[in-house]
C-alpha cells in the first residue's frame, strides 16, 4: 500500500483534515503493524477521487487512530483510455482490476460478447464490492487518488452504445483474426488522439457479427502478433503499449 486511501465517512468534518480509524480496519493495521507509525509520525494518505497528501497521526487508542490530513496536490489524474473488455474469468478479473487502476485507465466496461462464457455474467464480483477493493488496490499500488470507473453490460451492442458520445476517441479494438493493420501501426494516430477507446475480446474472441458491429461502430481492428494472448494479458499489454504511445508513460 503505497498510499492510504481515505473515504469521505473516514472524516469527523466535510473539509476532510481530521479523522479516526477503527483499530479493526485494515488500514489502521497497516498503519501500526507494516509502517511502524506512531503518534507524531506523518504518511502518504489521499481522499478517494479527490487530493493527495500527508496524514499525521495525532492519538493512538481505543477509539482508533486519530489523523490530521494535510493536502498537497489533486493526486494523479487518470489517463484519458476507456476499455471494453470481454468478461473474462472471474479470477483473471481480480488480477486485471488492480493492473486496470495501476496504470490509470480513466474506465473500464465488462461486457457480455456472443462468444464469451454466459456462466461467468452471474459471478459476484462486482455486485459484492470485490471488484472495487481490487480497482483500490491497484489505486493505492499506484500512489493515485482516482479510481477508474466501471460499467457493465449485457451486449457489445449495448456497451457500444453507451459509448457512442465519446466522438473524439480514436477507436480500437484487438483481434488476431483476419487484422489488417497492427497497434504498433496505429501508434502515429495514438500519439494525436486526445483519448482512446480499446476493445479486448473474451477468451474465444470476437464473433463474425461482433467484428461487423465494432467496424461499423468505426473501431479499427488490429492485432498485436499472432499468439492468443488470455483476456487479461492482451488487455495490460494493449493498456501499456498505447498509454506509452500516448505520452504518459515517458
Amino acid at each position: 500500500m503505497n498510499i492510504c486511501l481515505f473515504r469521505k465517512e473516514d472524516f469527523s468534518k466535510d473539509d476532510f483534515t481530521h479523522g479516526v480509524l477503527s483499530l479493526k480496519d485494515e488500514r489502521a493495521k497497516h498503519i501500526i503493524k507494516i509502517l511502524h507509525k506512531n503518534v507524531g509520525d506523518e504518511f502518504s494518505a489521499g481522499v478517494i477521487g479527490s487530493k493527495a497528501g500527508k496524514a499525521v497521526i495525532t492519538a493512538i487508542s481505543e477509539e482508533g487512530i486519530s489523523f490530521d490530513f494535510r493536502p498537497e496536490s489533486d493526486g494523479k489524474e487518470l489517463y484519458p483510455l476507456d476499455l471494453i473488455i470481454g468478461f473474462p474469468r472471474p479470477i483473471q478479473l481480480k488480477r486485471l482490476f488492480r493492473d486496470v487502476a495501476s496504470l490509470g485507465v480513466r474506465s473500464v466496461h465488462l461486457t457480455a460478447t456472443e462468444l464469451g462464457e454466459k456462466s461467468y455474467l452471474e459471478s459476484n464480483i462486482v455486485k459484492d464490492g470485490g471488484a472495487q477493493r481490487m480497482l483500490l488496490d491497484g489505486t493505492a499500488q499506484a500512489a493515485s487518488t482516482h479510481v477508474p470507473a466501471l460499467f457493465v453490460h449485457n451486449s457489445l451492442v449495448e456497451c457500444l452504445s453507451v459509448l457512442a458520445e465519446k466522438s473524439d476517441s480514436l477507436k480500437i479494438a484487438l483481434d488476431n483474426v483476419g487484422a489488417e493493420k497492427s497497434l504498433i501501426a496505429l501508434f502515429p494516430a495514438i500519439q494525436s488522439a486526445a483519448s482512446v477507446t480499446a476493445a479486448i475480446g473474451s477468451e474465444r474472441g470476437w464473433s463474425e457479427n461482433e467484428r461487423r458491429i465494432l467496424e461499423s461502430a468505426g473501431y479499427a481492428r488490429c492485432s498485436m502478433g499472432t499468439r492468443v494472448l488470455r483476456t487479461e494479458t492482451a488487455a495490460t499489454t494493449a493498456m501499456s503499449l498505447i498509454l506509452g504511445a500516448m505520452g504518459f508513460l515517458g
